[in-house]
């Protein structure tokens, strides 16, 4: 099967549900998925699912927690990198059918790994894996990589009315 590059941005919700939704789809196949979680360290409800397909789907997060009212530190840089290599890791590895590196895009946003590093990332994909970048803030240079590229774009959001993440909707 030839393997594509996927990226799913924008400022809307969606990019790591799509994602999800992908992984799920392609377990369903009987495929090996592996996902790789920048920023990202809390229990999710959908973590607690993905446990249950463990045989399928291998998830690993590297992030020391969503940073809102802070600015990253050498600690989250470290992180990212530890996880830019392991994601290489599994790519050159050959053992998965779908890597998804999950909010890549804001790592990149955030100056914890390097555009370069991202595309080079890309660039060692082989031909038969597919590789899914998620996140807000998308580089060009990335989106004119893939071959595939979704926008995900607000235009309603009941955060606005001060609803906070509901479990298992959000969180």
């Amino acid at each position: 099967m030839q393997g594509f590059v996927q990226v799913y941005t924008g400022d809307g919700k969606g990019k790591t549900t799509a994602a999800l939704g992908l992984a799920l789809r392609a377990a369903g196949a009987g495929l090996k998925v592996y996902i790789g979680q920048f920023i990202k360290n809390a229990e999710y409800s959908e973590l607690k699912a993905l446990q249950r397909l463990a045989d399928s789907i291998t998830i690993e997060q590297f992030g020391r927690g969503c940073f809102i009212l802070t600015e990253p530190c050498q600690a989250d840089r470290d992180a990212a990198r530890q996880a830019l290599a392991a994601i290489g890791q599994v790519l050159a590895s050959g053992a998965y059918d779908l890597v998804i590196a999950d909010e890549a895009n804001v790592a990149v946003a955030l100056q914890l790994i390097s555009e370069n590093d991202l595309l080079a990332l890309i660039e060692q994909r082989p031909p038969q894996v597919e590789l899914v970048l998620t996140g807000r803030g998308a580089p060009p240079s990335v989106m004119a990589r893939a071959d595939l590229v979704t926008e995900m774009r607000m235009v309603k959001h009941y955060y606005d009315r001060g609803i906070l993440a509901r479990k298992g909707i959000e969180g």
